[in-house]
C-alpha cells in the first residue's frame, strides 16, 4: 500500500455525497474467497469501496450519510484481536479506522446488523451496488424489512434502492492527479517487466518461464499483484485472445505475445507486446506486425478531447483492413469490407477499454445512444491486433500468427500521453532489446 493523503478521499466522498443529494450510501468491500479447503485467495478490496476509503482489509462496510451531525463517514470493520493477529497479521481496528483512514465513527463489523438498520431509519433512499454481492444484498433486504416492521412506531423504511454506479463510476472515469501518479507508476513497473521478458526470451524455454520473469520484475519493483492473469502465448496460442495456460514450449521461428500488467495500490496497467522468440521477425511476421503498429499509431492519434470513443477504433479498423487487402488476406472494396465487418475474421475485438482501478474499468462508452466524447483525465488502452488461425482458404505462410500491440493512453488537455512508452515496439528497437543481456 502506497502512501496516501486522507484529504484525497475526503474530497471523493464529498463529491459523491453532493451528487447523491441526500439518502444513505452503503458500500461493502469484497468478501474473502475460498481457493480450496481452508485456503483463501489473496484478498483484494472492492474497487468502489477502495476508491472512497483506501481501507485495505476484508470484512468492512463503508456508510456515507450526508449531513449527519455526528459525522458523515462511518466504517464497520474488524476489531483488534491479538490472538488472530498472531496467525494472520495485524488489523487496523476501530481506532485505526478513525485515526488512519479518516472515519468519523467506526463500529465492529459483527455489530452491523444492530447498528446499520438504525442508520437507515427515516431515510428516503439507499444508494448501493445491488447485485454485486448477493449475501450482503440479502442482509440489506432483511434490514429494510426490519425497519418496515416499525411503521406503527412512526419509523419509515427507505422507499428506494438506487444503483450508485451511475454517479460513482462517472467520478471514477475521470482520473484525479493522485490516481494518474499511481497509474504512471504501474505503467513504469509493467514496462520493466516487458523489457525483461524480451531479454529473457529464447527458443525452448516454456511460456511459464517468461511469465515468471515478467512477474518477478513486477514484484521486484513493488507491485504486490498482477492486474489480471498474465497472457504469455507462443505461436498459435497468440490467436487465443485470453490464453492463460502458459504451459507450452517456445518454438524457434514463432512469435511470443505477452499481455501483462502490474497493479499498484489497486490501479492497473495493461500492456501487450509481440516479438520473435529467436530475436528476428520473419518477412510474414514483420508484414503483419507493421500493419498492427500502423493501426495503433493511427488510433492513438485520434485520442484527444472532443473526439468520440469510437474514433480510435474506426481508424484502427481502416488501417487493418487496408493492410489485409494489400496482403491478399481480404479481397474486395475496402469500404464494403468495413461495412460488412469482414475484418472481424482476423480482428474480432474492440481497440480499447477504460483503465483504472479495474483493468476493464468503469464508465459508460455511450451517452444517450451516442459514443461519448473523450475528456482530459480519462485513461484508455489502445490495442489493435491481427490473429491468423490456420484455415484452408488462407495461405499457410500466414498460419498461426497472432499479434497485438497495446499501450495505456491518458487523455490530456492538448491531446494524449502514452503512459507505457518505455517498452519498445518499433521492430528494430524490439530486436535490439532482445539482444541485450538479462
Amino acid at each position: 500500500m502506497r502512501d496516501f493523503k486522507l484529504a484525497d478521499y475526503v474530497a471523493r466522498r464529498s463529491e459523491l455525497m453532493e451528487l447523491m443529494g441526500g439518502g444513505v450510501a452503503v458500500f461493502p468491500t469484497a468478501p474473502e474467497s475460498i481457493r480450496n479447503g481452508d485456503v483463501l485467495y489473496p484478498f483484494r478490496p472492492d474497487s468502489d469501496f477502495y476508491y472512497l476509503t483506501h481501507f485495505p482489509e476484508p470484512s468492512a462496510v463503508a456508510v456515507l450519510i450526508p449531513g449527519r451531525a455526528q459525522g458523515e463517514f462511518i466504517l464497520f470493520c474488524r476489531e483488534r484481536d491479538h490472538e488472530k493477529e498472531a496467525w494472520n497479521g495485524s488489523r487496523c481496528g476501530l481506532i485505526g479506522a478513525v485515526e488512519d483512514y479518516g472515519a468519523d465513527d467506526a463500529f465492529p463489523i459483527d455489530d452491523i446488523g444492530d447498528i446499520l438498520p438504525q442508520l437507515l431509519e427515516d431515510r428516503d433512499r439507499i444508494y448501493c451496488n445491488m447485485g454485486r454481492y448477493l449475501e450482503f444484498d440479502n442482509k440489506m433486504l432483511q434490514w429494510i424489512n426490519e425497519i418496515r416492521g416499525k411503521k406503527r412506531s412512526g419509523i419509515n423504511a427507505p422507499g428506494e434502492l438506487i444503483d450508485v454506479a451511475h454517479i460513482l463510476h462517472e467520478l471514477r472515469l475521470i482520473k484525479r492527479h493522485e490516481e494518474i501518479k499511481l497509474m504512471e507508476i504501474a505503467a513504469t513497473v509493467s514496462s520493466a517487466g516487458h523489457r525483461r521478458a524480451m531479454r529473457a526470451c529464447c527458443p525452448n524455454k516454456y511460456e511459464f518461464e517468461i511469465a515468471s520473469e515478467v512477474e518477478y520484475e513486477f514484484k521486484r519493483q513493488g507491485s504486490y499483484s498482477t492486474a489480471y492473469p498474465s497472457i504469455v502465448a507462443g505461436g498459435k496460442n497468440a490467436c487465443v485472445l485470453h490464453y492463460t495456460n502458459n504451459t507450452d514450449v517456445l518454438q524457434d521461428g514463432d512469435l511470443l505475445l505477452i499481455d501483462a500488467g502490474a497493479e499498484i495500490d489497486c490501479y492497473a496497467s495493461d500492456i501487450t507486446r509481440t516479438f520473435p522468440i529467436n530475436g528476428k521477425y520473419t518477412g510474414e511476421q514483420l508484414a503483419l506486425y507493421e500493419i498492427v503498429l500502423m493501426a495503433q499509431k493511427a488510433a492513438i492519434a485520434e485520442v484527444k478531447p472532443g473526439n468520440n470513443w469510437n474514433q480510435p477504433h474506426e481508424s484502427a479498423v481502416r488501417v487493418l483492413t487496408e493492410g489485409l487487402l494489400e496482403l491478399g488476406l481480404l479481397s474486395g472494396n475496402m469500404d464494403a469490407l468495413i461495412e460488412r465487418e469482414e475484418y472481424r475474421r482476423f480482428y474480432m475485438h474492440r481497440t480499447g477499454h477504460w483503465l483504472g482501478l479495474d483493468v476493464h474499468d468503469v464508465g459508460d462508452y455511450k451517452i444517450s445512444g451516442q459514443w461519448r466524447q473523450l475528456e482530459p483525465g480519462m485513461v484508455l488502452t489502445i490495442e489493435p491486433g491481427l490473429y491468423i488461425t490456420a484455415a484452408d482458404d488462407v495461405d499457410s505462410r500466414w498460419h498461426n500468427i497472432g499479434i497485438r500491440i497495446e499501450d495505456d493512453v491518458l487523455v490530456t488537455k492538448l491531446g494524449q500521453k502514452i503512459m507505457t512508452n518505455d517498452v519498445p515496439k518499433e521492430p528494430n528497437d524490439v530486436e535490439s532489446m532482445m539482444r541485450e543481456p538479462l
